[in-house]
């Protein structure tokens, strides 16, 4: 089923409003081959990291991504927004639905954070949205484990195929009432999962959560949803920052 919808113009960044504490720092992702440009943010004493993963025609200045990070922030959850694709790679819409190649970014993101000293032991979830919620499905099937939440925005988890079973991290779908078609394909994949999972709609929302309030709701429910599973997985582990060097 193909369903990639034009998508409507993004509104331009917003300016997240961090907690008092909060280090942020403009990075580059090492994943080799590429080096992908980042926006690392660590409140002091965070539980966990949520890495992120754009749709497409999206990148990590999404506003509505970092409208659930400030969300995350205030929750005590660390983020990293990186653009999955070089510039040059974002032109090219083989590579924009590779699903495979978004989910291999995703891992070497993981990776990176993990080399970090200040951050690299807490628990790392993953934040999806559209294609990039299929990705986050692949990427954490493939570590298992070692990924301790999972949340889909409008997601297209039908993109991740055989992966779905085989994911372990506990893994919460959240879909706009009135994005019919995807809702479809997300009851489909909560029946095909064997983690812990869950999936939430929110009444009169459409794809993009533009409704007053839609976005709102998603990111409260990420925030709880992040904050349980990594507060549980980190076993009380928090971040103690000064800065973040290196």
């Amino acid at each position: 089923m193909r369903m990639f919808r034009k998508r409507a113009p993004e509104p331009p960044p917003t300016v997240i409003q961090d907690p008092p504490g909060t280090v942020r720092r403009t990075v580059l992702v090492n994943v080799d081959p590429v080096r992908l440009p980042g926006d690392l943010a660590v409140p002091n004493g965070a539980i966990g990291m949520v890495i992120f993963a754009h749709g497409s025609g999206s990148s990590r200045l999404s506003p509505r991504n970092r409208q659930v990070a400030e969300r995350l922030h205030e929750a005590g959850l660390g983020t990293l927004l990186f653009d999955l694709l070089t510039p040059e790679e974002a032109e090219d819409r083989r590579k924009v639905f590779d699903i495979g190649l978004l989910a291999d970014r995703l891992e070497g993101a993981y990776r990176w954070l993990r080399r970090w000293p200040q951050v690299g032991t807490l628990p790392i979830g993953f934040f999806g949205a559209s294609t990039g919620a299929a990705a986050a499905l692949v990427a954490a099937a493939r570590l298992r484990a070692e990924v301790a939440a999972v949340v889909s925005r409008g997601g297209r988890p039908d993109l991740a195929a055989d992966a779905l079973p085989r994911v372990t991290a506990p893994t919460l779908l959240i879909v706009g009432g009135d994005d019919v078609e995807v809702l479809a394909l997300n009851r489909e994949a909560e029946r095909r999962m064997r983690c812990e999972r869950r999936l939430e709609v929110i009444p009169g929302a459409s794809h993009l959560f533009e409704e007053p309030g839609a976005l709102e709701r998603v990111a409260d429910l990420a925030a709880d949803w992040f904050a349980r599973h990594l507060a549980e997985a980190g076993g009380g582990r928090r971040a103690t920052l000064v800065s973040l060097g290196g």
